[in-house]
Formats: C-alpha cells, structure tokens, sequence
C-alpha cells in the first residue's frame, strides 16, 4: 500500500476511518482539517497521511497536530500524533509503523527534533505499538473535568 498526503477525494474514507477510532467524530471535524492541512494553519491539524488500497478505500491514516506542550518533551512546538488508526484487516503487516515512519520522516524535514503522542491508561495495544516504534512512555496521568 502507497502512503501519501491525505486529499479531499479522501474526505469519505478519512471519515469511516475516524469513526471507526473515534465513533462520537463529525464530518465538520474532517473538513476543518482539510482546510487547515491545505492552508498551512496550527489551529487544528497540520498534516494528514493516508494508507491508500489503491482501489478508492483507505486502510488507514495518521493525524499530525502541533502543540506547544507535551509531557518530557524539551522543544516546541512538538508534532504530535493526533490520531492514528489502521483498518482490522491491514493490521499485523506492518501499516502502522509505515504511518508512523512517514510523519517521522515529515517532521525531521520540517526541523523538529521530537514526536509525541498518547493513548488511554488501558489501551494495551496502542501502548505496546507505541513502544514498539520507539516510542518511550514518560508519564501516566488521569485527568478530571467538573461540570459548573
């Protein structure tokens, strides 16, 4: 499978891909990122790579973001993996590390020195793929909201 930018030919196969991650994901989302990817801006993403089939369907994508902040790293911004996702069927044959490698290559040619990311305490197997590339866990946190 080729990975590459996503395009807005791709919006409808970006969007089954993100609900499948992020059930609760609108449309609006998808076209904002869009909008920002193709016009440079920092407020919501910065770039999007997909895994094409080569037959119109996506096996996956990862979601560049740009933040000022994220936990141990020293230098900002900091790009940050936002989302990444790879269908259940393309899984186990190395799609993942292939996304992940392709937003390494696009930060180490923009300058940036780090890469961060996150998962939810008890997704085990985003943490092991997480370590698995490299990656190493510097912290664990829960964190609170109050309604007022």
């Amino acid at each position: 499978m080729k990975i590459r930018p996503v395009t807005r030919g791709d919006r409808d196969e970006w969007l089954r891909l993100r609900l499948a991650l992020y059930p609760d994901s609108s449309p609006d989302e998808i076209d904002e990122w869009l909008d920002n990817a193709e016009q440079g801006t920092l407020r919501v993403g910065v770039a999007v790579f997909v895994a094409d089939r080569g037959d119109s369907r996506l096996a996956g994508f990862v979601e560049i973001g740009l933040r000022s902040y994220a936990e141990s790293c020293v230098s900002t911004p900091v790009p940050f993996l936002e989302g990444w996702y790879v269908d259940a069927d393309a899984r186990r044959q190395g799609l993942g590390s292939q996304l992940v490698r392709t937003v390494e290559d696009w930060a180490r040619a923009r300058g940036y020195t780090e890469l961060a990311s996150d998962t939810q305490l008890d997704n085990t197997v985003s943490l092991r793929a997480h370590l698995a590339l490299g990656f190493e866990e510097v912290e664990r946190q829960i964190c609170f909201r109050k309604t007022l």
